[in-house]
């Protein structure tokens, strides 16, 4: 797709050419010792008050996570997709997921069967696993994916808490314009999951959220990983 003369996007920029060296070595360390990082109080009320609007809206429906969901583009979309699920986004800042977006008439109107959460994954993710709460689905969309080298332990899949983020199960999307990312994703799915998972080539025909959308319009590839957990 060429680039489009409103579009500047560019591909991360990275000295790693592969799936980083020391890898393999931080994924076996964390599923060895479970992150135990004590829970911030704002979390756990975010984490209730998510669960409680669940069980009165849609006891009996599938669970889908948008994590990283930003403005909540993507999350109404998925909730218009999947209309007998309940799909939670959840987002680190409460700016990003009060924005109105560009004014959208999307944004007026929430789906009855969408909850926009501001939490930090890191916990949200931990909160969900101890409760016992497994999820249909699960979309890790265009996540910061720190090209630096030395940035390894900040990408989700270097991150102590992404053995309990697995264990959420359900079918695990993660997409990228950043091939390596996608890369060491399904590396490190493989690796602590046995289940098979393969970077692949994707080109929505319709973009899932502000950043897909630049990232086409600025004529990149991008990759997706899928896995039924």
């Amino acid at each position: 797709m060429p680039m489009t003369a409103a579009a500047s996007s560019r591909v991360p920029s990275s000295a790693q050419t592969g799936i980083h060296e020391h890898l393999a070595t931080l994924l076996d360390r964390h599923a060895a010792a479970p992150f135990r990082k004590p829970y911030a109080d704002y979390n756990r009320a975010a984490f209730s008050a998510s669960c409680e609007r669940w069980q009165r809206i849609a006891p009996d429906a599938p669970l889908i996570l948008d994590s990283c969901c930003g403005v909540g583009e993507s999350s109404i979309a998925l909730a218009k997709a999947f209309p007998d699920h309940y799909v939670i986004g959840v987002d680190q800042s409460e700016s990003r997921l009060s924005r109105k977006s560009s004014g959208k008439s999307d944004y007026d109107v929430l789906p009855q069967n969408l909850d926009l959460v501001r939490a930090d994954l890191v916990d949200y993710w931990r909160l969900m696993h101890d409760a016992g709460i497994r999820l249909a689905r699960h979309y890790l969309l265009y996540p910061n994916p720190w090209p630096k080298i030395g940035h390894l332990s900040r990408r989700w899949h270097g991150h102590p808490v992404f053995p309990a983020m697995l264990e959420l199960g359900g079918v695990l999307e993660c997409r990228s314009n950043w091939k390596i990312y996608v890369d060491e994703f399904c590396f490190a799915v493989e690796r602590l999951t046995a289940h098979r998972v393969a970077c692949e080539p994707y080109a929505p025909e319709t973009a899932l959220t502000p950043f897909e959308r630049k990232y086409l319009n600025s004529g990149h590839a991008l990759y997706r990983g899928v896995v039924r957990l």
